[in-house]
């Protein structure tokens, strides 16, 4: 029995003392500051209705020559099997009567159908042809000459030209070098100046309409709390 009490009683004094020495070596002891309050913020205005922000039209591109816009041809179908297209029945006409065509006579003998004669032509008179004279010896007719003309100023006459020979292939004329002329002293040959080119002014962009970036909202940086801790306590 002495002995567990004994145990006892020594593990109380050293937790004792340990107690003391802690709290003597702690007194600098720092407590921490509770989390700052949450601070609930007003929620941001609404607008009714909303704001619409439009963007402004892309630029028109404009093309020299303008481009040709081709469609692209229609799908072709195909039918399995293929249609059978058939015409329509032709109009009925309207119904047509016909008369019964005439009786045939029968004769006994047949008649015997003879062409009438042909007109007898007037009488034609023809006249006894000219008589024919002979001539011992025989005329010999001339003819007058032609007149002269004469014109004022007297006509002049031109040969024409003579032919053109083609050559196959064709012949190549060369002309002698032209002579070289010396010059004392020599001539000094200026060359012009060059051409100044002036480039046209650059072309005139068109103005770009900007719509205005969308408002920010930014919200108050939360406050900075500070707290101290309180003094550690006091020991006797």
């Amino acid at each position: 029995m002495g002995s567990p009490m004994a145990s006892l009683a020594a593990t109380l004094l050293v937790l004792a003392f340990s107690l003391g020495s802690v709290s003597q070596t702690t007194a600098d002891y720092y407590y921490s500051s509770p989390p700052p309050p949450v601070k609930h913020y007003s929620p941001p205005p609404h607008y009714s209705p909303p704001p619409v922000y439009k963007s402004p039209p892309p630029p028109v591109k404009y093309y020299s020559p303008p481009p040709v816009y081709k469609s692209p041809p229609p799908p072709v179908k195909y039918y399995s099997p293929p249609p059978v297209y058939k015409s329509p029945p032709p109009p009925k006409k309207d119904y047509e009567y016909k008369s019964p065509p005439p009786p045939v006579k029968h004769y006994s003998p047949p008649p015997v159908y003879k062409s009438p004669p042909p007109p007898k032509k007037d009488y034609e008179y023809k006249s006894p042809p000219p008589p024919v004279k002979h001539y011992s010896p025989p005329p010999v007719y001339k003819s007058p000459p032609p007149p002269v003309k004469h014109y004022s100023p007297p006509p002049v006459y031109k040969s024409p030209p003579p032919p053109v020979k083609y050559y196959s292939p064709p012949p190549v004329y060369k002309s002698p070098p032209p002579p070289v002329k010396y010059y004392s002293p020599p001539p000094v040959y200026k060359s012009p100046p060059p051409p100044v080119y002036h480039s046209p002014p650059p072309p005139k962009k068109h103005y770009e309409y900007k719509s205005p970036p969308p408002p920010v909202y930014q919200s108050p940086p939360p406050p900075v709390y500070r707290y101290k801790s309180p003094p550690p306590p006091y020991h006797y």
